[in-house]
């Protein structure tokens, strides 16, 4: 119940203070203003509450600001590691070992001494090379000297030595030349075959596989009608090749540079970020794949030709897209409902680019600081007043 005075109420005290003369004047204005302050109260009191019954219907939504992003989609390719180099070593001559200085496991320098193979006629073959060398230098000197005594007899006494001798002389010097070179070229032929007897490791690296024990016979490697055994395997695991292939359906974007990450499950997911060293430029016609290789240092030797690795690969890539949040596209994908300058809701119809894990590429519609809303707006009608509150999408793995 109101007990409030009405203004008439009012009024009829006010004329009743009024009729008690000159002392009740300042008493009455007094009285007045406090009666014009209780109802100037009373209704700012009522505008309050309907205001704030106002404010109470404008329901506050989740919004995200349209922004620029590089947008980009990730696909995973198993990859196998395998040495940068790796080469059987044959030996270039025939014969048997004699030793075998490494095994499997040994790091080896290039040049290093590998093997010795002993061939027991090639001793026998440059000792008579260099002998028959010698018995050719003294024939050459023979012949050389015997020709320029007689050149020099003829030029000093024109027509003492007849040009049939002088003929003949210079034959025999050249034929004495010929068979020097001759010799010479057998003695560094067997020379360099005893060189061969010495396997030496071409590059640094390990020996994966040894072929070979003291004793046994190997043929030579440049036999080709035969099936010549090697003496070991080596290969430089210093530095690993991952080889990966990739789909004809992203071949477009692979550029040599550009960053890779890689996980190694059986190194207890160990991840590494590396980048693309080269491509074959050819797509497989049996498997629809282009071959794509990078380069793993391995300094540790901690990874293993012929292990396994997940090569994550970002393909169909947008740079500087606009972009919003996957949850703010109802089904269908035609529009989105945003919060105008006005804070009403409007719904905008879009094209959609890109899809990732997490966003869209907007290429019509939308413009960047645009608030886009998100979550279920299905209550909400286009032309509503509302209050948006800027929020983070949801994070999706």
């Amino acid at each position: 119940m109101n007990n409030s005075p009405t203004p008439t109420d009012n009024s009829r005290i006010v004329r009743r203070l009024l009729s008690r003369g000159r002392f009740g004047w300042g008493l009455s204005i007094l009285i007045g203003l406090i009666v014009a302050g209780l109802i100037l109260a009373r209704s700012w009191h009522r505008t309050a509450h309907a205001e704030t019954d106002t404010l109470a219907t404008v329901p506050a939504v989740a919004v995200v600001k349209v922004d620029r992003e590089d947008l980009y989609r990730e696909i995973t390719i198993p990859a196998e590691f395998r040495a940068y180099n790796e080469v059987d070593v044959h030996a270039k001559v025939s014969g048997y070992v004699q030793r075998m200085n490494v095994d499997i496991g040994d790091k080896v320098k290039a040049g290093q001494l590998l093997a010795v193979l002993e061939i027991p006629e090639l001793g026998d073959d440059l000792d008579h090379a260099i002998a028959t060398h010698q018995r050719a230098a003294a024939d050459y000197k023979e012949a050389h000297l015997a020709y320029t005594r007689l050149v020099e007899v003829n030029r000093e006494h024109p027509n003492l030595v007849a040009q049939q001798d002088l003929d003949t002389a210079e034959a025999k010097d050249a034929t004495a030349e010929g068979a020097l070179a001759a010799a010479k070229s057998d003695v560094q032929k067997y020379r360099t075959m005893v060189d061969y007897t010495r396997i030496t490791a071409p590059f640094g690296g390990v020996v994966t596989k040894r072929y070979a024990d003291p004793g046994a016979l190997i043929q030579a490697g440049t036999a080709s009608q035969t099936q010549a055994m090697p003496l070991v395997r080596v290969s430089d695991n210093n530095l690993l090749r991952l080889d990966f292939p990739v789909s004809v359906d992203y071949v477009r974007g692979i550029r040599t540079d550009a960053p890779v990450s890689v996980r190694v499950d059986s190194l207890g997911g160990r991840a590494f970020e590396g980048k693309i060293a080269r491509f074959t430029n050819r797509i497989d016609d049996s498997t629809r794949t282009m071959t794509v290789e990078m380069e793993v240092p391995n300094p540790s030797l901690e990874l293993v030709a012929g292990m396994y690795a997940n090569v994550t690969l970002k393909v169909d890539q947008r740079p500087h897209a606009l972009a919003i949040p996957i949850e703010a596209v109802p089904p269908g994908g035609k529009s989105v409902l945003i919060v105008n300058a006005s804070h009403q809701v409007e719904e905008r119809p879009i094209k959609l680019g890109l899809e990732t894990a997490a966003k869209y590429e907007v290429l019509t519609g939308l413009n960047e600081g645009d608030l886009v809303m998100i979550g279920n707006p299905a209550q909400l009608t286009p032309g509503q007043k509302v209050e948006a509150q800027i929020t983070a999408p949801l994070a999706r793995e």
